[in-house]
This record gives structure tokens, sequence and C-alpha cells, in this order.
């Protein structure tokens, strides 16, 4: 506008005093406001990283694990300026459980065992669904209590048993869980079914789970699925196919939940950095 406008008519419309707009034009940065720049850039990039799904206290571990120093507080007032925030976690109830079957269930070995101090102690497992243009596609998920890392996955578009049976067989293919090892679900039919029923048999795990009706007694894969639905490119926008879907799935699990979400629970480091961090060796991989 200067270039078209006197500086002293514009002055004067905007009701300021020439000299402060010129010492406004002669005024740098503070060291705290190029700081801030530099904070931006940074905060910027790492949630783009993060799929656009972290919030201030993950930034914060991030940021951190580069060795820059910044609060929670100055975080978010940035992340404020910029306009950007974490994913918020929306409430859904599926229904994939249908323990009316009369089969024979087995105890909630969880509720008097000690947390598992180590990897493969205990498996967690349930099945969830998502939402795709040619109808629901069945996801099951095999998560090691310890690690919070999802150690098998399959996908299917109906309920069968099948469907927890590979889930399964993949958990078992990646890792060589010693017998004796806990596997806990819901009473879901599937999960009394003969073929998993043999295979767990064969695995020499010990069946475990929930009360009827208490989804707190498998809160840890609930937790998960939350995260899943919430962060995975299907909750942005409704896939086309089963396929597609499966497909973001495995991009959520395999390249940036397992190696790179950090989780609060963890210390704000993934799964696998974790297991890394505390049990070395000792994680026997098939």
């Amino acid at each position: 506008m200067t270039g078209e406008h006197a500086v002293g008519v514009l002055c004067e419309v905007l009701e300021v005093a020439r000299s402060g707009y010129y010492k406004w034009r002669r005024a740098t940065p503070s060291a705290r406001q190029r700081q801030d720049a530099r904070l931006t850039e940074r905060i910027a990039a790492a949630h783009r990283q993060s799929r656009c799904n972290y919030g201030t206290p993950r930034i914060v571990a991030d940021l951190r694990a580069e060795g820059l120093r910044i609060s929670r507080r100055r975080c978010g007032r940035l992340m404020k300026a910029l306009g950007v925030c974490g994913r918020k976690k929306a409430r859904r109830h599926p229904r994939t459980t249908d323990s009316r079957h009369g089969q024979v269930v087995a105890p909630n070995l969880l509720a008097t065992a000690s947390p598992p101090s180590g990897p493969d102690q205990v498996w967690v497992a349930d099945i969830t669904y998502l939402p795709t243009g040619e109808g629901w596609l069945f996801l099951a998920a095999v998560l090691d209590a310890w690690s919070r890392r999802v150690v098998g996955w399959a996908c299917a578009p109906t309920l069968a048993a099948a469907l927890v049976i590979a889930a399964f067989t993949d958990a078992r293919q990646r890792r060589l869980a010693p017998p004796g090892t806990i596997h806990h679900s819901d009473r879901g039919s599937q999960y009394v079914d003969a073929g998993l029923l043999a295979a767990l048999a064969e695995a020499g795990c010990v069946r475990s789970m929930s009360r009827a009706g208490n989804c707190y007694d498998n809160a840890k894969i609930e937790s998960f699925w939350s995260s899943l639905k919430t962060e995975c490119a299907v909750d942005l926008a409704l896939p086309a196919t089963r396929r597609e879907a499966e497909l973001a799935v495995f991009d959520y699990i395999e390249t940036f939940y397992n190696s790179r979400r950090r989780h609060s629970s963890l210390g704000q480091i993934s799964p696998v950095a974790f297991e890394l961090k505390h049990s070395k060796n000792n994680i026997k991989v098939a």
C-alpha cells in the first residue's frame, strides 16, 4: 500500500504515529521470536510425519528426541498458532462378539496374573470392523500385552472363525512364543472354535477369556482399536473396496504403529523401540 499512498496518509487513516511505523519497520525479531520460528518449523514437520495424528505430548517427545528443549505449554501455543492439533478419538461401539454359543469358556487368567514383564508372556486378541464401499471388512489382531506391539493380524469379509485363526497363525509365524504364553480374548464364538483351540493347543498357549460383557478385561487391544480407527487412513475417507481398506491397515500397523508411533504407556516410544530397549535378545522371531 505504501507504493500507492503516502505513508503519512496511511498512518493518519490507521491512527498510528509515523515514528511508531518507522520503528516497527526497523525492528528485528527478538531471540525468542527467532527460536519460536525454528520450533514452529520442526513442529510442523513432526506433525506431518505423524500423519497429522500427534498432539502436544508426542510432538514434544519428538522434538526432545532431536535435542530441542521445549515445554508442552510452548508447544501447545505454537501448534495453536499453526492451526494444527492431535486427532481426537471418536466413541465407537462395534459389536463383533456373540457369546451366546453355549461352549465352555476359559477363566480370566489376567485377573490374577502379574503384569507381563517381558515379550510373548501375554497375547491379547480381538476383532473389529471397518466400513468400505463394498461393505464391512473385519479385522482380527493379536497384541503383545507387554510391548503393545501387533504381532499378528488378518482381514476377511466375514466373521468366520478362520479370521482369528489366520491372525493367530500370523503371530506364530512372526514370533516363537514359548509354551505357556497366555492367549486372552473375549468370549466370542470365534474364540471357542475347534480350529482355533487346536492351534492354541499345538502352540502350547494357555487360554484366557474376559468376563461376560466386560470390555475392560481386554482394554489394551480395545485401546489399539481406538487408535487405529482414529489415526488410520480409513478414518479420513471411506475406502472404495475392502482391498483398499486392508492396504491402509497394513500401512498403519507395519509402517507406523509398530515401528514409529509413540505410545504414552511406553514412555513415549514405539512398541518396536520399547522391545529393543528392554529385551534386546529376549524376543524369539520365527
